[in-house]
């Protein structure tokens, strides 16, 4: 049995060489967890394909602490995947997500857990953004333009802080660019999205694994492949089951 399933709420880090973030991790999520408006709470860290010491330091800090979980890919798969890994291995009611840099603040979890039983997705929005002019550039016009092809009414869906039904996150198909879809998805599988301020930090340690190329160019050409997915895209409700038993 998956031991997530013991908790309310995991909270997925999705981390790819991010060695020198391992302690503020720690620091981080374990003033966090005892703190969490949605209890009990753990953590599933996603290790994707890492190649510096960063897979097994974590592994430690799983063993340091009880609420704490680790898996590792086999490969490096880009964010997407690596999101899908968590949201495939999650067995509690609702997960969250934050990024490995820790440019947002666990804390404000407790910001969005708030209206967890009301929206499907409770996604955070940085007001008050602590990056470079050329990086706050590129994400408002990939912002944007997003906007214009998906109608999903979400004003900074790269936010790296998002509280999700996780039935909901199963439902999300899989395919590169996906992170950035996500308000989008929630609302094509019929769920009904929040948006509420949070916090943004500098980046402490580490280096962005983002670049003019994948923040701007790429997500341009994910806006055409989420439209032409979108539009084929089936779910289903099954109306009588017979596999259980009685």
């Amino acid at each position: 049995m998956n031991r997530t399933s013991d908790y309310q709420f995991t909270i997925i880090v999705p981390f790819y060489n991010e060695a020198d973030n391992v302690s503020a991790m720690e620091r981080n999520l374990t003033a966090f967890l005892p703190q969490c408006a949605m209890s009990p709470a753990c953590v599933l860290f996603v290790n994707d394909g890492s190649t510096d010491d960063g897979g097994e330091l974590v592994k430690e800090l799983c063993g340091r602490h009880k609420d704490f979980f680790y898996i590792g890919l086999e490969r490096n798969t880009g964010l997407s995947g690596a999101l899908k890994a968590g949201f495939e291995n999650c067995f509690s009611p609702y997960l969250g997500y934050i990024d490995a840099d820790f440019q947002t603040d666990a804390m404000d979890f407790n910001l969005l857990l708030q209206y967890a039983g009301e929206y499907e997705m409770v996604t955070g929005i940085r007001a008050k953004r602590n990056d470079g002019f050329v990086k706050r550039a590129s994400s408002r016009f990939a912002n944007s333009f997003r906007r214009a092809f998906t109608h999903d009414g979400v004003s900074d869906t790269g936010c790296p802080l998002k509280v999700i039904r996780t039935d909901i996150a199963r439902k999300f198909p899989m395919f590169n660019g996906m992170h950035r879809f996500m308000p989008a998805l929630t609302q094509m599988v019929g769920g009904r999205v929040k948006q509420v301020e949070v916090r943004h930090y500098p980046r402490m340690a580490g280096k962005s694994k983002y670049h003019l190329f994948n923040r701007l160019l790429g997500p341009l050409g994910d806006c055409f492949g989420y439209r032409w997915m979108a539009k084929r895209y089936i779910d289903y409700k099954i109306k009588e089951d017979s596999t259980h038993e009685q």
